[in-house]
């Protein structure tokens, strides 16, 4: 694995260094939103799932437009700088936000941000890798960014304790790592050379057309994967519920996020070898594994091992997901196919996420997960039929 990660370009390097410090801010404030939303604003359950799947939703909706224009103009590294500087101008609003509606707002703000960076960003990956290294650059790329995500709370953690719990304050911290990931994307990436193809409008027809039966096999799969996955906002949540405080309750996305950014890139590096779709089925055992004991085992126990099962379910599909884009997806149309992945990805994980808030607030968190392992052997079957064809 040394080998392939020591192969990978600087600037798959400098985009994970990004990702991470912008990781790191926003998982500051989303290790304490649930939390801040139901407890200080008063928000129910289903309104935190619509408030998520909205955020997610806006985020891949805009990526297809992102993922044209790149594709258009040629230029990856321009539409990601535009993406990252919006999503830390939109850091500000959560400290003062004074009702869901304007958390709403806020990671509305923050989300688009994350749209127009997000398939450029993903498409300048692969514009730079040769392709027997996509799957390692991938998992690297993951493997930075998850590192971001479980070094966030453990800051807001930190930082909850130093000021007395006052999350609003925490929030105003997060400012800090996003300015970081902005200002070396700007000094540390370069453009790849890539020709613009000069489209006319997004989601042209014909170039829907062009994109292959593979391409749409694979979105068929994530959006299945993403159903079975909602937010993990949930997770959180359960936290609370099995009597965890406020001030620790980031930790749950800790234990998430540290086994995520273990295995994603082992997970990247083993899929050029042994095949994406063997590893997408065992990411999909795991997820099972992991909805049971969140659903069974309500202590922190129970708890800390689902979140951790769930990290490792995330580091063995999403950067290989993205890998099998890159794969099928026409060099020429590759901005506009992870648009497309993202787009019918987001609508799902929106569906997701309104279901998993709405039953847990009319059954319970055991109806959430369960639900949630039942789509996830859904999907399992589908992968095989997938894998066959």
């Amino acid at each position: 694995m040394k080998t392939s990660l020591a192969r990978i370009p600087r600037a798959v390097w400098a985009l994970g260094f990004v990702s991470m410090f912008m990781d790191i801010s926003s998982e500051m404030i989303h290790g304490l939103l649930p939390v801040f939303l139901t407890t200080v604003l008063g928000a129910s359950m289903f309104t935190v799932g619509v408030i998520e799947g909205v955020a997610e939703f806006t985020a891949s909706a805009v990526k297809v437009f992102s993922g044209w224009l790149s594709d258009r103009l040629g230029k990856r590294k321009l539409l990601a700088v535009i993406g990252y500087a919006m999503a830390a101008l939109s850091k500000p609003l959560f400290p003062l936000a004074a009702t869901p509606v304007e958390v709403l707002a806020a990671r509305f703000a923050d989300r688009v941000g994350k749209g127009i960076r997000g398939a450029p960003r993903d498409a300048l990956v692969a514009d730079v890798t040769p392709q027997a290294l996509r799957g390692a650059a991938y998992g690297l790329r993951q493997s930075l960014d998850t590192t971001g995500a479980f070094a966030g709370p453990l800051i807001a953690i930190g930082l909850m304790l130093l000021l007395a719990g006052d999350m609003r304050a925490v929030f105003w911290w997060a400012v800090v790592p996003a300015a970081i990931a902005v200002g070396l994307l700007v000094l540390g990436v370069e453009d790849a050379p890539v020709a613009a193809n000069g489209a006319r409008a997004p989601l042209q027809l014909v170039e829907l057309r062009q994109m292959g039966r593979g391409f749409w096999a694979v979105v068929a799969l994530g959006a299945v994967f993403s159903l079975a996955r909602f937010s993990e906002a949930f997770l959180i949540l359960r936290g609370r519920e099995v009597g965890i405080s406020a001030i620790y309750v980031p930790l749950v996305l800790v234990a998430m996020n540290v086994a995520y950014a273990l295995v994603a890139a082992p997970a990247g590096v083993l899929s050029d070898r042994l095949g994406r779709p063997r590893l997408l089925a065992f990411s999909l055992v795991i997820l099972i594994a992991s909805d049971a004991v969140l659903a069974l085992v309500p202590n922190v126990v129970g708890l800390m091992a689902g979140a951790m099962l769930w990290g490792v379910h995330m580091g063995f599909s999403q950067g290989l997901l993205a890998a099998l884009v890159a794969d099928t997806a026409r060099e020429e149309l590759r901005g506009t196919a992870f648009g497309v992945f993202n787009l019918v990805t987001g609508v799902a994980l929106l569906t997701a996420s309104i279901v998993a808030g709405s039953l847990w607030n009319w059954i319970g968190p055991e109806a959430t997960f369960g639900a949630g392992a039942l789509f996830a052997a859904v999907c399992l079957g589908g992968l095989t039929m997938v894998k066959a064809r």
